[in-house]
C-alpha cells in the first residue's frame, strides 16, 4: 500500500489561543524579520508578525503545536508519520529561491524574501483534512497566493497553476531508496480559479512562527477544502500552463487520487470511506469519528467553482 491507515497516537494538550497569542507579541518585535533574513532556527521557530484574516473559517479548538509538528505526511523524509520530524532537519531552507515560469509575463528566478517583501502576512485558522480520514484546524500563517498571481501577470492562455518539490536526495532521505514511493520531484496543480480563490494561500508559518522543515518550509501552498496532498510543501517552481498538470498521486495511482480533490464524503477512497474523519488529538483510534463535509467545510465559499461538473468522476 501506498498509504497507511493512521496508527493511534496518544492526545496531547491543545495549546490555549490567549497563551499562544501572547508568546508570539513577545518574540515579534524582536524576530519578525528572521524568515527573510535566512537567520539559524533554533529549537522553535522565529516568530512572525501577521495580522488576522477575516477569512479564518473556523472557530475550533486548534490542533496542538506538537501534534501538528509530529503528525504529517512529507514522504521525502519517509512514509511514517514520525519521520519528517526526525528527519527533515536535513532540508536547507536559506537561501531559497522559486522559480516562476511558463505563460506568464514576468517569469524570473524570485529569492524568498523578494516574494516576501511586498505581502502583509495573516494568521488564517483553517480546518485541514487528509484523505487517510484524520483531520486537524491550523493556524496558518501566509498571504493569498492570489497576490503573487497578480504580480507575475500570467497570460490569458494559462488555465492552471502548476507546482513543483524541492528533489535534493542529499537532503532528502525518503527520494534516495531503490524502489520510490512517487516519481521525484512532488508535482501538483491547481486551476487558475481554484489558484485565485481568497481562500487559497502561500503559508510561511503556524501557530505565529515560522514553518517547521516538517510540514513544509519555507514556503508551501495550503487550500483547506481539498484533501492534504494538495498542499504542495517546499515550492521551488510555479508554472502557468494551458493544460491540466501531472500530479504526483494522480501518476502514481489514478484510481485512488484525482486532481481535484475537493473533499467528498460521498465518493470513498478504493481502501477506506470518506464519509466521516477523526480530529488530531481528541483521543486516538476510539474516539467518536465526526462526520466528514462537503468541501471540508467550505461549501459556502467554494462550491460554485464547480458548478455543473460531476464530482464523482472529477473527484
Amino acid at each position: 500500500m501506498l498509504i497507511r491507515r493512521p496508527s493511534d497516537i496518544l492526545p496531547s494538550e491543545i495549546t490555549p489561543r490567549d497563551a499562544y497569542l501572547n508568546r508570539r507579541r513577545l518574540l515579534a518585535g524582536a524576530a519578525g524579520l528572521a524568515l527573510a533574513a535566512g537567520l539559524p532556527k533554533p529549537s522553535r521557530a522565529a516568530a512572525l508578525s501577521a495580522v488576522k484574516s477575516p477569512l479564518s473559517a473556523t472557530d475550533e479548538k486548534l490542533t496542538s503545536r506538537e501534534d501538528i509538528t509530529t503528525y504529517n505526511n512529507y514522504y521525502e523524509f519517509g512514509t511514517d508519520k514520525a519521520s519528517p520530524a526526525a528527519k527533515a532537519k536535513t532540508l536547507k531552507t536559506s537561501p531559497w529561491t522559486v522559480k516562476v515560469d511558463g505563460l506568464v509575463a514576468k517569469p524570473a528566478d524570485y529569492a524568498l524574501e523578494d516574494i516576501l517583501k511586498p505581502v502583509t502576512l495573516e494568521e488564517r485558522i483553517y480546518r485541514m483534512r487528509c484523505v487517510e480520514g484524520w483531520s486537524m484546524v491550523i493556524p496558518w500563517v501566509g498571504f493569498p497566493l492570489a497576490d503573487l498571481i497578480k504580480r507575475v501577470e500570467p497570460l490569458g492562455s494559462a488555465k492552471y497553476v502548476a507546482f513543483e518539490t524541492a528533489f535534493r536526495p542529499d537532503e532528502m532521505p525518503g527520494t534516495d531508496t531503490i524502489f520510490p514511493v512517487l516519481d521525484w520531484p512532488y508535482v501538483e496543480g491547481l486551476r487558475m480559479d481554484e489558484a485565485m480563490h481568497p481562500l487559497t494561500i502561500l503559508a510561511v508559518g503556524l501557530y505565529g512562527e515560522t514553518l517547521p522543515n516538517q510540514n513544509g518550509a519555507p514556503i508551501r501552498i495550503v487550500v483547506p477544502w481539498k484533501y492534504g496532498f494538495k498542499g504542495i510543501k517546499s515550492i521551488t517552481r510555479i508554472s502557468f500552463v494551458e493544460k491540466q498538470p501531472e500530479t504526483a498521486w494522480n501518476k502514481q495511482a489514478p484510481d485512488e487520487y484525482g486532481f481535484y480533490a475537493n473533499v467528498n464524503p460521498k465518493v470513498d477512497h478504493p481502501r477506506w470511506s470518506q464519509a466521516t474523519e477523526r480530529r488530531i488529538g481528541e483521543g486516538g483510534l476510539f474516539v467518536k469519528r465526526r462526520p466528514t463535509l462537503p468541501f471540508n467545510g467550505y461549501a459556502d465559499q467554494v462550491a460554485q467553482l464547480y458548478a455543473g461538473m460531476d464530482l464523482k468522476k472529477f473527484y
